[in-house]
């Protein structure tokens, strides 16, 4: 069965523990209604935790505290699920309770 990813958004907010008593009935109450889809998932840390590596175009790299790209919306967690097809995909999307949305992107099998 294809598997998608999908990339659950948020805007920024005071502390994790903040944003963890805002939405964890809610992501409970998902992942128990679609437990036979889920195949993984996890919140991630705050973005000034992330650390961003980039080719510098000279064969080396650039290392960099801070997400890779800088916006109001940053990415909070995952879910890789499991779905017939795109259109099931995104009707698990919808039921994820994200605050600004969630990008659904199919996983690319490697032959």
């Amino acid at each position: 069965m294809p598997k998608y990813l999908l990339m659950i958004f948020q805007e920024e907010v005071a502390t994790r523990e903040e944003a963890g008593e805002t939405v964890s009935g809610d992501y409970q109450a998902f992942m128990q209604r679609r437990a036979g889809s889920l195949v993984n998932g996890a919140a991630l840390e705050p973005p000034e935790s992330a650390t961003s590596v980039r080719r510098d175009g000279s064969g080396g790299f650039s290392v960099t505290d801070g997400p890779f790209a800088e916006s109001k919306e940053t990415l909070g967690g995952f879910y890789l699920i499991e779905a017939a097809d795109l259109d099931e995909a995104l009707e698990i999307a919808k039921e994820v309770p994200a605050g600004s949305g969630v990008e659904v992107r199919p996983v690319r099998v490697a032959s």
